[in-house]
């Protein structure tokens, strides 16, 4: 019953019921013009960037570099590195859906600098955009040019507008008050930070493998193996997991709110981003820093930041709608009883 109140309530919005038709319209063509700002220009930055990780990452096929070890690194880090950019980027500062000590949520950004997702204020400022013109020409990223396009292709390609000075006002002016995240945005630090955390690994690697086995090869083997798995592999690993969230949760999945763009809820995302994967809620309530409308629809993610608040590390943290409207009526009725 308290699902489908929330899926009649969302539908007697009609004009958001008529984009949604022409969402639906768009997704079923298949086809959307790439953003206008977007001219064919290859982003050379971020084309040799994204294709040299995974480069680097395919080492791990050489059985030479493998360990179970370096294993086990790049299995226990994906989840870590993972929720730096789920929670840390996208609920935290993109839609701040919760609040944390400033010490706490800059420890935070530099381990979601090591995931070589762009710095905090263009990574806010394109998810903002998303949302404000989702599966519209605009979009930085929707599936309805073409899912490659989502995934990947989007960063290949200059977009003049997503790097301009303008937008970054327009959609992150409030993370570029803040002279730590506008240091970041006028520095090469967010990149040299990823690059000093993967020296770091093969550093780490190389001194166990030459005290254990007393041999410099030893050590060059172990810190290659660290390094390969620990960092490029875990690197490629999140990235394809995130950008899942702008691909196939466009495509594939269920909807129980007719938002105005073609966003849905897929389990099989979920349980890779432990609760990123219920977009269709998100859409229709982007503020709330929990996921989880129906009973069934875990959300790991607020979870963790509900462990967080118990630590002190968290608060002001942002209910869905239908739920802090229940409290909101319980609380007034038991006023006036």
């Amino acid at each position: 019953m308290a699902d489908d109140h929330l899926k009649d309530d969302h539908l007697k919005d009609s004009h958001l019921g008529r984009r949604s038709a022409l969402g639906e319209t768009k997704q079923l063509r298949g086809h959307l013009p790439r953003p206008a700002t977007v001219k064919g220009e290859v982003l050379w930055l971020y084309a040799i960037s994204i294709t040299a990780v995974h480069l680097l990452a395919l080492l791990a096929f050489i059985p030479l570099f493998f360990s179970w070890t370096g294993l086990i690194l790049a299995v226990a880090f994906v989840p870590i590195f993972g929720q730096a950019i789920t929670i840390c980027y996208h609920r935290l500062l993109a839609h701040r859906s919760f609040k944390t000590p400033r010490w706490f949520e800059r420890a935070w950004v530099l381990i979601s600098l090591c995931c070589l997702q762009d710095t905090p204020a263009k990574w806010v400022a394109n998810h903002r955009l998303h949302h404000s013109a989702s599966d519209q020409q605009p979009d930085p990223h929707s599936p309805f040019v073409s899912f490659l396009w989502s995934h990947i292709g989007w960063l290949y390609l200059r977009n003049e507008y997503i790097r301009s000075a303008g937008m970054l006002q327009k959609y992150a002016k409030d993370i570029l008050q803040d002279p730590f995240y506008m240091y970041l945005e006028k520095t090469w630090t967010g990149p040299l930070i990823y690059c000093v955390h993967v020296v770091l690994y093969y550093v780490v690697g190389f001194l166990v493998g030459y005290f254990v086995d007393g041999s410099v090869y030893a050590g060059f083997i172990f810190g290659m193996s660290l390094m390969i798995w620990g960092a490029f592999v875990r690197t490629v690993l999140v990235w394809h997991i995130t950008w899942s969230v702008n691909s196939l949760t466009h495509i594939f999945g269920y909807r129980t709110y007719q938002t105005n763009e073609g966003s849905r809820n897929n389990p099989l995302v979920t349980l890779l981003t432990f609760g990123e994967g219920w977009h269709n809620n998100h859409h229709h309530d982007q503020a709330s820093a929990n996921m989880r409308h129906r009973w069934w629809e875990l959300d790991l993610n607020f979870c963790f930041i509900k462990c967080l608040k118990r630590l002190g590390l968290a608060y002001d943290v942002i209910l869905p709608k239908h739920i802090s409207a229940t409290a909101t009526k319980v609380n007034s009725e038991t006023i006036a009883s």
